[in-house]
């Protein structure tokens, strides 16, 4: 039996899909036997009705006694769901029979299209009618399309994954301020990098698997193996904790980009892959934001944008010029592309204008005055043109990415790319 749900939490009075995930793996236990690990799937980063980052949660259970089960989940979430923020939505789906071919086929692909598109509530609900599955939605359902969607993720496994361990605190600290010694997820950092990642920006000095917001989490370590994550989780020393978890995921697989090429195919609210130019000198507006014009082959632009919260990954993009060969990898939002990965395929050259060589002495040449030209002091010779010096870019070819602080969930860290050209940030 596949159970799964989404839409419990809130950005501003807490709460967590996967805390809930992580509590039912527990209870149910007296109902059946959990069958593998539960699932964390992270949706469309740019639907801009998300509670917080998109999270959809399935778990599989061998059981005799699904009535019972249902029972228990859908009172745990009327518990636990913070229905009195608007913006929390949930719907949950509970399948007995995955031998369906023609659901299977239905969810999973819906499953994929969830993760790169924009999907309707009334899509989600018409599928739940058509094939009559047992479902419940709650205020407008939102929840109902993530739900159908880890529900689909469960039933094709065959994707790309890592895991993320996640420690929950005890309820009576929900909303007060975390400790966690940092020091610790520094030497778990060190110990564990490149398996795990996103513990820590080291360039711009934070500690990044460790929420801000009022949920339950703790922290949250992401790696390629349960094994790497746990040996992490396990160095890492701070408050008492009520549980753990250990979810295979998503995230960090690129999932949601779309190949694409060109300008005229991208939509907002989508993330894609696409070649082309930089078009335009990169600027910086207020707020700290650097955009640049961004043309493909045919010969649109676009505007292109690495915002504030990409830190040190702006001065990157402030060193393009026009005429620089990339590849961009982002979401688009607002007909702006918001870049989280460039692979630089090959750079523009770039001159500045220099006096020249006196051609007797060897020595630099001075300015005659405006409009005459250069003269040299020593032998007195001139010359009327300047000559040009290349100037090094200071930047390389090859994939670069925003920092730990600024990565998206589901955006691949360098470091699963191996044997590639690529600078990961670190």
């Amino acid at each position: 039996m596949i159970i799964s749900f989404d839409d419990t939490d809130s950005r501003s009075l807490g709460m967590c899909t996967t805390y809930l995930g992580a509590l039912l793996m527990d209870e149910l236990k007296v109902y059946g036997k959990p069958a593998g690990l539960p699932l964390l799937i992270r949706l469309n980063p740019t639907i801009p009705f998300k509670t917080r980052g998109n999270a959809a949660v399935a778990i599989k259970i061998e059981t005799y006694e699904p009535e019972k089960i249902k029972k228990h989940v859908i009172q745990r979430i009327e518990e636990l769901a913070q229905m009195e923020d608007e913006n929390t939505n949930p719907g949950v789906v509970f399948l007995e029979n995955n031998n369906n071919n023609e659901v299977k086929t239905v969810l999973t692909t819906f499953f994929k299209r969830a993760v790169q598109h924009v999907i309707t509530i009334q899509e989600a609900k018409g599928i739940i009618e058509k094939y009559e599955l047992d479902a419940r939605g709650y205020k407008n359902s939102r929840g109902l399309i993530g739900a159908l969607a880890a529900c689909g993720a469960m039933l094709e496994e065959e994707w790309d994954h890592t895991y993320e361990y996640l420690s929950y605190r005890r309820k009576e600290a929900w909303g007060t301020q975390r400790f966690v010694n940092e020091n610790s997820v520094i030497r778990a950092d060190d110990a564990t990098y490149p398996h795990t990642w996103d513990n820590r920006d080291i360039t711009n000095n934070l500690v990044v698997c460790i929420p801000h917001s009022p949920d339950p989490v703790l922290y949250g370590i992401r790696g390629q193996t349960p094994e790497y994550v746990s040996h992490a989780a396990s160095m890492i020393e701070g408050e008492v904790t009520e549980r753990c978890a250990i979810y295979k995921t998503n995230q960090g697989t690129d999932m949601h980009l779309i190949p694409a090429e060109s300008i005229s195919k991208l939509q907002d609210m989508e993330s894609y892959i696409i070649q082309g130019f930089v078009a335009s000198i990169p600027r910086t507006i207020e707020g700290g934001h650097t955009l640049f014009l961004f043309r493909d082959k045919e010969g649109e632009e676009m505007e292109c944008a690495a915002f504030e919260p990409t830190k040190n990954f702006r001065e990157l993009v402030r060193k393009l010029i026009p005429g620089d060969h990339i590849t961009l990898h982002g979401s688009v939002k607002n007909k702006t592309l918001n870049i989280e990965k460039i692979d630089v395929i090959e750079l523009e050259e770039k001159y500045r204008k220099v006096n020249p060589l006196c051609p007797k002495c060897g020595k630099s040449m001075k300015s005659a005055g405006k409009g005459q030209g250069y003269r040299c002091r020593r032998c007195k010779t001139r010359a009327y043109i300047a000559t040009k010096s290349k100037v090094e870019r200071g930047i390389k070819t090859g994939m670069h990415e925003v920092p730990p602080c600024a990565r998206r969930h589901l955006s691949m860290p360098l470091i699963r790319k191996e044997g590639k050209n690529i600078h990961p940030s670190r």
